[in-house]
């Protein structure tokens, strides 16, 4: 089976990390419940939103990305059962492509180069899984679905979802058969 996977909010906990910028940029205490069903740049101050889109330009800022839960652990057994690629929209923003690239070699070094996809658009992907915390990518996508419960997508209920690394295992059992 050929898996493709996304990165942020899916592997890579970006929520966290624009929070806790936020938090020490502006003496706030926002919480990842803050954001349930709400983009991040919807439910911020319009005057701090300049400040929040410079986070995507700051360097190290997508190095700084923790794993999600127990995701390393999970996708290295995948590797072992399956085709497993990292496709990740890391195109838009300059400092994206390289520090995502990097990212993968320390958390995940099990995924070799040849098998990391750091595109523009996902609607080339052809598979049998694509695992994405956003809707719009997996509408393009031919093969089975997945969204990765993300905070922005909690009210997204068009494909079957996965809370965690831990049920997105046994989606994946259950359409191996």
């Amino acid at each position: 089976m050929t898996i493709f996977i996304d990165m942020d909010e899916v592997i890579a906990d970006a929520y966290e990390a624009f929070i806790t910028n936020y938090n020490t940029d502006f003496n706030e205490n926002l919480t990842i419940e803050d954001f349930k069903g709400a983009e991040a740049w919807e439910i911020i101050p319009q005057d701090r939103k300049k400040q929040m889109r410079k986070y995507l330009y700051t360097d190290g800022f997508f190095r700084s990305f923790k794993p999600i839960g127990n995701s390393q652990d999970v996708l290295e057994q995948l590797c072992k059962e399956h085709e497993v690629y990292i496709a990740s929209a890391a195109m838009e923003f300059p400092n994206s492509l390289k520090e995502k690239s990097d990212w993968l070699d320390e958390y995940f070094p099990f995924i070799h180069w040849k098998n990391r996809i750091l595109c523009g658009n996902k609607f080339i992907l052809k598979g049998d899984l694509l695992i994405d915390d956003r809707a719009y990518n997996l509408k393009a996508f031919n093969g089975h679905s997945l969204l990765f419960t993300s905070p922005h997508n909690i009210y997204e209920n068009s494909f079957p979802r996965a809370n965690n690394w831990d049920e997105a295992y046994q989606f994946i059992k259950s359409i191996e058969k």
